[in-house]
């Protein structure tokens, strides 16, 4: 795939499985797939992966085919038939036609997963590991199967090989991107859940599934209602539907999962299912947990817009920190720093540096920093950036000379004349 773009490789595939539930609403959220362009075209993906394939540097399908080989069950017709059969069923709902090995391992851990092949020449891995057997319902296994073809056709396991390879464990991941993969893997799961919804159309096993896996319990010998589980986690879902609650783990916490489940499962339209979503989506947007993450996504936003435009030019530089400092605090800096623009930028960032100094009246020179590595990025010390900067210190009560020695500092520490300047 040296031409193709993620964007064709995706919509080729969701032109070939038009799958939808019963209310005929397909299973895509549009973020997750605008995000998994995005991500496998800032890596370069055709180019990378056909690099892959003529390198061989590593063969996952080797390593991951003799594990699954030498150690699980596959399952065969003649040998499990009646799980065979179910396997192919949930596949054929789904209207997946790859090729697929589907594997039994012996693990008391309640898991499954799957693994993408590597070439068309070699079959995907679905593994089931064999304490869900004990556990799950016949519509429970449905579901789980289906969640993990989902990701399968979803090509979510392909662009984590992407990933892995760009970025291995040893090489930092620039934090903009480790935050849209986070939220891309995330969605992702959300989307799997529904596909293995669709497999089963059974709500109530999805949600007894998702307790399973969670708690390792059986639920029938527990005594465990339906309704409970339900009232539970709404009860769990208030925490993080109020700003408190973060979902930082690969997975969705399951209070997200089975709302989000639960929307897909009863929606009437494609609007109601949207404006549902939103607040879902909200939990997964949020970076930070303390109260003064919101303002300071908006000082830095407001601040930075204020001294790029002091000096009458606004510089490629400036707008790349401004977006980078952003990235530690919002997934979508660009969109955000957009947003702020388009609003009353003095008012922004007035209140924002009140509402972060009633926090934390120990913030001030960490302010008054980010102004000063602002006005340095475009490597010109202009007179008006300098004016602005004693100003805004001022305001925040630091006096002239504590002023003075800051940008001292930084241009010690961080001034570089421009290649222009100096040719």
């Amino acid at each position: 795939m040296t031409e193709n773009t993620m964007n064709q490789w995706c919509q080729e595939e969701a032109d070939n499985n038009k799958v939808t539930n019963l209310n005929g609403l397909a299973p895509t959220i549009e973020l997750e797939r605008h995000l998994g362009m995005q991500i496998y075209n800032a890596l370069q993906g055709p180019v990378v992966e056909e690099v892959l394939r003529k390198t061989k540097i590593y063969s996952g399908d080797t390593y991951w085919r003799s594990n699954m080989e030498g150690h699980s069950l596959n399952v065969q017709k003649e040998l499990l038939p009646d799980f065979y059969a179910l396997c192919h069923e949930v596949k054929e709902k789904l209207n997946f036609t790859d090729a697929v090995e589907f594997y039994v391992t012996g693990d008391s851990t309640v898991n499954a997963f799957s693994l993408a092949a590597e070439s068309k020449d070699e079959p995907h891995i679905v593994n089931v590991n064999s304490a869900l057997f004990d556990l799950m319902s016949t519509d429970e296994l449905r579901f789980v199967i289906g969640h993990e073809l989902g990701h399968l056709i979803n090509k979510d396991t392909a662009l984590d090989r992407l990933i892995g390879f760009v970025f291995p464990p040893q090489v930092n991941m620039p934090v903009l991107l480790h935050y849209k993969v986070h939220l891309h893997r995330q969605l992702a799961e959300l989307v799997a859940d529904r596909y293995g919804f669709i497999a089963t159309e059974n709500f109530d096993a999805c949600v007894t599934a998702f307790f399973k896996m969670a708690s390792g319990l059986d639920l029938n010998k527990m005594n465990v209602s339906i309704d409970a589980l339900i009232a539970d986690n709404n009860r769990r879902l208030e925490y993080f539907m109020h700003d408190k609650g973060i979902s930082r783990a690969s997975h969705p916490v399951n209070p997200i999962r089975v709302q989000a489940l639960n929307l897909y499962a009863h929606a009437q339209s494609e609007a109601e299912l949207q404006t549902g979503m939103e607040d879902l989506i909200a939990i997964l947007l949020k970076i930070g947990d303390g109260e003064i993450d919101e303002h300071m996504a908006r000082f830095i936003a407001s601040a930075g817009l204020i001294v790029m435009n002091a000096d009458g030019d606004v510089a490629n530089e400036e707008v790349n920190d401004v977006i980078g400092a952003l990235a530690g605090v919002k997934i979508f800096p660009r969109q955000f720093l957009d947003e702020m623009a388009k609003g009353d930028v003095v008012k922004i960032f007035n209140d924002a540096v009140g509402n972060i100094l009633n926090i934390n009246p120990g913030m001030r020179e960490a302010l008054l920093d980010y102004v000063i590595h602002i006005s340095l990025s475009d490597k010109i010390i202009a007179a008006d950036e300098v004016s602005l900067i004693y100003q805004f210190g001022d305001s925040i009560g630091l006096s002239e000379i504590e002023i003075a020695n800051a940008i001292a500092s930084a241009i010690q520490q961080n001034y570089v004349p421009s290649i222009e300047a100096i040719w």
